[in-house]
């Protein structure tokens, strides 16, 4: 407990500096990122913090001794070596992208792995502190360590606003900016070396292993809620942000244990959220408009059902009973139950003895749905040359999602052409009578 007030407080220089730190590195990763994922080149941050790894073991046998400078300069250049190789690989020969950097990043780890074990079979091995490259361990950073970080994370972001408008047209059109004159190899290069470089200074922090989550799993985070890519980079680095806030105090909180973990456990649990609750994209926002959806078809049908009872009957005035609205499609008598419920309910239709009848505003609207309904019937059998007996299904697989505007340039179309009827059309085909 007193840990966890010490925490909160911040009461502790170093606790300060470590949550600095992670912060600074996960908004400048949920930032570059974005980008990244966009791009499609999310997986090359996994390639290119494997690679470090070498990178990292080979300036310590340079240097001789623990650097934290040295360390970041050899995973730099060993990193953008590796994704040189997977731009390489991908060119030069027909291998696809996603084996490039599955055959460069197995490769580079590789070599880390085993030279690594080379120093921690030496006598001073064991000092220098290889594992917290591994996994990360954002304890150990001091104030040189976040200065530098927070050098990285404002070029970066400087970097981004200034190109903003050159990285948000490479992202979804390179091959338009490069018709527009715009460098976009260049413009490109210089992502990925953003991107290089931000994965490089999140190895102490995150670790080899993890920091390509913490570019990846912010933005595909952020993209649940937006469509505008300024809102979701903002969206991105602020989820990165508070993923490094609470995975690095969770490390804190349980001694001896990597940052890396938990960091990409909380961002990951932002994922979570945003992918079930998001309004416009979660899951539970698609399973409720897919079942709205279902309801309002459902509604529409039994409303066209009643409507073509009654005009074949010649008296809509007519109760239909349940069994002839049943027999008219494909339903279940639990579902159609439900469903005339909900049109009662809804003051579309009168329903007593099982026995159903239009109302006033039902009729309205069916005459509106089945209008609808058979203008792209007409459509489909004079323009497209679809058997009338079988226009029935491919009309009632539309109908229910075209938009006012196309059913009024459907209409402006057979009125130039002096075929509009009014206010309902006869069916091309007997009602009741289609093709399976």
């Amino acid at each position: 407990m007193d840990t966890f007030l010490r925490l909160i407080l911040l009461q502790d220089a170093n606790t300060r500096v470590v949550l600095l730190g992670a912060a600074l590195l996960g908004m400048t990763s949920g930032v570059i990122g974005s980008f990244a994922v966009l791009r499609r080149r999310a997986l090359l941050g996994d390639a290119l913090a494997h690679a470090a790894l070498p990178g990292i073991c080979t300036a310590y046998f340079v240097v001789g001794d623990k650097s934290f400078t040295a360390f970041l300069i050899g995973a730099l250049i060993f990193g953008t070596l590796g994704v040189l190789c997977v731009s390489f690989v991908r060119t030069h020969t027909r291998i696809k992208e996603d084996a490039a950097i599955g055959i460069v990043l197995s490769s580079f780890f590789g070599l880390g792995i085993v030279l690594s074990r080379i120093i921690q079979n030496q006598p001073a091995g064991n000092r220098a502190g290889l594992d917290t490259y591994i996994y990360g361990k954002a304890a150990l950073m001091v104030n040189q360590d976040v200065a530098l970080i927070a050098l990285v994370a404002g070029v970066i972001l400087i970097v981004v606003a200034l190109l903003f408008k050159e990285f948000s047209l490479l992202c979804f059109d390179r091959d338009f900016a490069a018709a527009q004159g715009w460098p976009a190899m260049w413009l490109d290069i210089l992502l990925m070396a953003l991107l290089c470089v931000c994965t490089v200074i999140g190895l102490p922090a995150v670790g080899v292993v993890l920091m390509a989550a913490l570019l990846i799993i912010p933005a595909a985070a952020a993209r649940f809620w937006t469509e505008r890519l300024s809102l979701m980079v903002a969206l991105a680095g602020l989820i990165g942000l508070l993923s490094g806030l609470i995975g690095t105090a969770a490390s804190a909180m349980a001694a001896h244990f990597a940052a890396g973990p938990p960091v990409v456990l909380a961002a990951a649990g932002f994922f979570m959220f945003s992918m079930l609750f998001a309004p416009r994209r979660g899951a539970l926002a698609d399973w409720w408009r897919r079942r709205k959806l279902r309801q309002r078809i459902a509604m529409q049908n039994v409303l066209r059902a009643l409507y073509e009872i009654g005009e074949a009957a010649g008296a809509f005035e007519r109760p239909a009973s349940f069994d002839q609205i049943l027999s008219s499609r494909a339903w279940t008598a639990p579902a159609l139950t439900e469903c005339l419920e909900r049109a009662v309910r809804a003051g579309l239709i009168r329903g007593r003895d099982d026995r159903y009848v239009l109302t006033d505003a039902g009729r309205r609207e069916a005459m509106r749905v089945v209008r609808a309904h058979r203008l792209w019937e007409i459509f489909l059998v004079e323009q497209a040359a679809i058997a009338p007996d079988h226009v029935d299904r491919d009309a009632d697989q539309i109908e229910h999602v075209l938009p006012p505007e196309l059913l009024a340039r459907l209409e402006e179309r057979l009125r130039q052409e002096g075929r509009l009827p009014a206010p309902v059309p006869q069916s091309p085909h007997p009602v009741g009578e289609v093709a399976p």
